[in-house]
């Protein structure tokens, strides 16, 4: 499947590449972030749900483990389910919270450690990995659908400075 990599030099950058996917997502998407502590996940998050049209605070799930929000997309009001697994110490939390039930195809949902919740989270459309790199972040994108595929058919990244 299709893969892009780029190198984010800073916090703007990472911000602009959050605006990029805003713009590119559709409902139904499923986007699961990898990276250490600290690599840029809630950020990029934070960057997207801002650009999509989210007013307000856009915090870090650790505790509650995910949070709802609603944009607009294309004229239509749509979910965004951001989760953040850190803290779950087996798959069968992630079942026994009920959050199957939001990867619904209709609902947009980003998973922040996804490998906590691996055998059974539902499969991903995109992966994105972030990793700290000098200053700045890289990161690869990598399609795993068509739904996927159309999210980076879409994406404009942000040009390297």
């Amino acid at each position: 499947m299709q893969h892009l990599k780029t190198h984010l030099p800073d916090e703007s950058a990472t911000a602009a590449l959050g605006a990029a996917l805003a713009r590119a997502i559709a409902p139904g998407l499923v986007i699961h972030l990898h990276g250490d502590l600290g690599a840029g996940k809630t950020a990029l998050t934070r960057a997207l749900l801002h650009a999509a049209g989210h007013v307000g605070p856009v915090r870090s799930p650790t505790y509650t483990l995910s949070e709802p929000y609603r944009i607009e997309l294309g004229g239509a009001a749509v979910n965004v389910v951001h989760f953040d697994l850190y803290r779950m110490s087996s798959p069968e939390e992630f079942l026994d919270a009920g959050f199957r039930e939001d990867f619904n195809g209709h609902n947009i949902c980003i998973v922040e450690w996804p490998e906590k919740a691996e055998p059974v989270l539902p499969a991903p459309d995109l992966n994105v990995s972030l990793s700290v790199s000098g200053q700045g972040r890289d990161v690869e994108l990598q399609a795993l659908s068509p739904l996927g595929l159309l999210c980076l058919d879409r994406l404009e990244l942000p040009r390297s400075r």
